[in-house]
């Protein structure tokens, strides 16, 4: 495991980081192809002095691309890899869905509602020392989101199949996930979103922990 650097996260998400980190090795030899393209993309703008600019994509940025965008700038931050900005997006606007937003909660993470409505607006913070997420849904091509010269990260399959250019990225990473939404109304939802925020967490903080390896 590579150790964080000392920075001071929310005490619950302090914990949840720490069982997620002694998890590196359970995440399957597959999903290191994908993982080190992650990584590689962030090595090269860091060490080459860029923005490092991250647009996590799924089909209705609802769920998986909310999940990924907020452990990635929490690893950032985790791990000292300064100058990454994190979006999120989808190929329609839905809403960030409740049950996620319970989940990223129930990790550590402190989230507050800053607008009501169809299509609410959080702030979501994982330390005290750094600024909030503004998280909502929006289209990957949001005007709150960066233009030009991002990683397209596909975090479902059927945006990474329907959506086959990204405008405006210099990059594109299939970084896939199951949805947790086929659980809903279901006995096994809160298990099933749980499981899902960890496994994109563990795998977005063990991208992070090999940047500055």
């Amino acid at each position: 495991m590579t150790e964080s650097r000392n920075h001071q996260l929310l005490p619950p998400l302090q914990a949840t980081v720490e069982e997620l980190q002694h998890k590196f090795n359970t995440i399957p030899v597959e999903r290191y192809a994908v993982l080190n393209e992650l990584t590689n993309f962030i090595k090269s703008k860091s060490r080459s002095g860029q923005k490092v600019v991250l647009n996590f994509i799924c089909t209705h940025n609802s769920r998986r691309s909310h999940l990924a965008q907020l452990w990635a700038q929490t690893a950032a931050y985790v791990y000292g890899v300064s100058n990454v900005v994190c979006f999120s997006g989808g190929t329609e606007a839905t809403a960030f869905n409740p049950r996620a937003v319970k989940a990223m909660a129930g990790a550590g993470f402190n989230i507050v509602t800053t607008k009501a409505g169809d299509n609410p607006v959080y702030e979501v913070r994982f330390s005290d020392d750094a600024p909030a997420v503004i998280a909502f849904s929006k289209t990957y091509d949001d005007p709150f989101n960066q233009s030009a010269d991002f990683a397209a990260v596909m975090t479902c399959s059927h945006a990474d199949e329907n959506c086959p250019l990204v405008q405006g990225a210099t990059a594109r990473i299939a970084l896939t996930y199951d949805d947790p939404k086929e659980f809903d109304g279901t006995p096994l939802e809160a298990a099933k979103y749980t499981e899902r925020v960890k496994q994109i967490g563990t795998e977005i903080l063990f991208a992070f922990s090999k940047v500055n390896s």
